[in-house]
């Protein structure tokens, strides 16, 4: 019933659509106009594509988007709507300088897909006024309105795909289609609905989701871009999770004119540097050594050229495939093509054109991970189908090389080694090395705020001479789950000094928030901490044990001191790693002689010794 090839003739011409249109529709789409929404590059901040959103809809007489939409298929004239549309956006579109560059997102409303006077080749004939190729587009299916026939429709998709058009699901997560929709499309693009992504730091189960669809996506072959990116919190959490690309008022707002947007957001690159280098995801240098640089092939080749290509390099089970603008589009592998490698005609049959002019049937969808992507995360990818030979690596969204499992193992060793070189062998936490590398980037970054908080568990060393060093130890771990479990967000870090001083270091936060995070912490560790005493030290509230003169002397159940020292952010100057020593040093024994246990300063007000900006107030059993 359908087509197997789109036209390049435009079906409906200008004056066809504006017979059937009338003045009514005609003056609505002539009052309607196009903002465009960057959507960049998690990692690096350039951008791969806009989507095209809808303005001026009110001066149209509609209240919202899906008003216009919903009267447009209310007069049976939703698919002319859509074409003229899709006209003007891409009119506006091509005025970007740099057009050829970056994808076109375009919401295509599902019930067009079922609509009686659909008709294909419009959207190549517009491409073709402008000299865009089909890699450009992408079409965005929503999940607000179900595919009622949904086998026809998916054919109409499979066909756009097979012309190089993009697929993307959009609003991820809040319809009713669900799964269901992934399953029929396998689209390109999988975009996470705003309402997961808000406030996704604080969020547990929107983490779990989040993270369950990108599993989902990336087994499939696709990526995933995060919508509504709105604060650093949430770049961060995206980013630590494994989204691929990023959409939201924190790169830039819809906007309309077109010379205000940009190729490159490069805030959004700083963010990620101030990410690799505080955790230690400098993992590019090491995927970039091992991976495997096989030739990909173009896929308008011929498919009897790839299957040649099998035949000459015997060592080669893969070749990865690539459009025209080098974008990974899966692998083809020797297993493709395993029905005419033992047939007797197998070469006549691929030079057959009925067969060999379709490349695309051959492709396997795989897996693409950025380059910038932390090891364990690709692992994660990887293991997920044990029938993968290893992992497309990109960058930019650019074919980049082949990582084989056995490589992507070696550079997990690697990294192991490395980064048990600078842990604490005991806590696994990061030790003096990272924490004083941590600081030194902090107190550089002048325009951020930073909080510092220095522990030191008091009474440890008469615990650990009176019940043995196990048990010293097992209060080391105690504290160090404790702290792992306040610092579980991506902008926070703990390290672990040496003995039973430890380290949290804290980007961009309130500090009376961390003072009530210390409170608590406090209260948590001292109640903990009890069941390591026998039943009359807990009774007493106390043991005899010797001080550091030899002398016997009564010992309170452990707690700990914590300094929390803020660096605001606009600084006046760059102070060095020694000063901060200094002024925690001495802070250090002001708050194990308090009776909250906790001093609290302000880095720029220890200069004129102003008071320190919050209190202290810390319950005690």
């Amino acid at each position: 019933m359908f087509f197997s090839s789109l036209n390049t003739n435009p079906i409906i011409s200008n004056n066809h659509l504006e017979q059937i249109a009338g003045h009514r529709w005609l003056s609505n789409i002539n009052k309607i106009d196009y903002a465009f929404q960057p959507i960049v590059n998690i990692h690096t901040g350039v951008c791969f594509g806009y989507e095209a959103l809808l303005r001026d809809y009110v001066t149209a007489g509609f209240r919202s988007v899906d008003e216009f939409f919903d009267q447009a298929f209310s007069d049976n004239m939703l698919y002319h709507v859509e074409v003229m549309l899709r006209r003007k956006a891409l009119e506006k579109f091509s005025k970007i300088p740099w057009n050829k560059q970056v994808k076109f997102f375009f919401n295509l409303d599902n019930r067009v897909l079922n609509t009686k006077d659909y008709m294909p080749g419009n959207t190549l004939a517009l491409l073709g006024q402008h000299n865009l190729s089909q890699d450009t587009i992408c079409f965005e299916i929503s999940e607000k309105h179900e595919l009622h026939n949904s086998n026809e429709a998916v054919e109409i998709l499979n066909a756009y795909r097979s012309q190089g058009f993009k697929i993307a699901v959009d609003d991820c997560g809040t319809g009713f289609a669900g799964l269901k929709l992934l399953y029929h499309t396998r689209p390109d693009f999988i975009k996470i609905d705003r309402f997961f992504i808000q406030d996704i730091t604080n969020d547990a189960g929107k983490r779990l989701f989040v993270s369950s669809i990108l599993n989902l996506a990336h087994l499939m072959g696709s990526i995933v871009i995060a919508e509504g990116v709105e604060t650093e919190q949430e770049y961060y959490c995206c980013r630590n999770i494994g989204c691929d690309m990023i959409q939201g008022y924190l790169i830039q707002y819809p906007e309309a004119d077109i010379s205000r947007l940009s190729q490159c957001y490069d805030h959004i690159r700083i963010l990620s540097e101030k990410e690799q280098r505080k955790e230690k995801f400098g993992d590019e240098n090491l995927i970039d050594l091992k991976l495997d640089i096989v030739e990909p092939i173009m896929n308008y080749c011929n498919v009897h050229e790839a299957f040649e290509r099998f035949k000459s390099r015997q060592d080669a089970c893969i070749f990865p495939v690539i459009n025209q603008n080098h974008e990974p589009l899966g692998v083809i592998s020797e297993k493709s093509f395993k029905e005419y490698n033992y047939s007797r005609f197998g070469s006549e049959l691929l030079r057959n054109p009925g067969i060999g002019k379709n490349l695309n049937k051959f492709i396997l969808r795989y897996p693409i991970a950025d380059i910038h992507t932390p090891v364990e995360k690709i692992l994660e990818i990887y293991s997920s189908n044990e029938k993968m030979e290893g992992i497309i690596i990109a960058d930019n969204m650019k074919y980049k090389g082949f990582l084989s499992a056995h490589s992507l193992l070696k550079i997990l060793n690697e990294k192991n080694i490395a980064t048990a070189r600078d842990q604490n062998p005991l806590t696994r936490l990061p030790g003096n090395t990272v924490i004083h590398r941590y600081i030194s980037e902090a107190i550089r970054e002048t325009e951020t705020q930073y909080i510092f908080v220095y522990f030191d568990i008091d009474n440890f060393k008469p615990f650990n001479d009176m019940y043995g060093f196990r048990q010293g130890d097992r209060v080391i771990l105690l504290f160090s789950e404790l702290l792992r479990t306040w610092t579980q967000y991506s902008n926070r870090f703990a390290g672990h000094m040496g003995g039973d001083d430890f380290f949290m270091g804290i980007q961009a936060t309130s500090p009376v928030k961390v003072h009530s995070d210390v409170v608590n912490m406090a209260n948590q560790f001292r109640n903990d901490v009890e069941s390591f005493y026998d039943p009359d030290a807990r009774e007493k509230r106390f043991i005899v044990a010797k001080d550091r003169k030899g002398l016997q002397c009564e010992f309170p159940l452990m707690t700990f001191s914590a300094v929390v020292m803020e660096l605001p952010a606009k600084r006046k100057r760059e102070y060095t790693t020694d000063e901060i020593s200094r002024v925690m040093a001495k802070n250090k024994k002001i708050a194990k002689s308090s009776p909250e246990k906790l001093s609290l300063i302000r880095i720029e007000d220890t200069e004129s010794n102003a008071p320190p900006p919050f209190q202290a107030n810390v319950s005690s059993k």
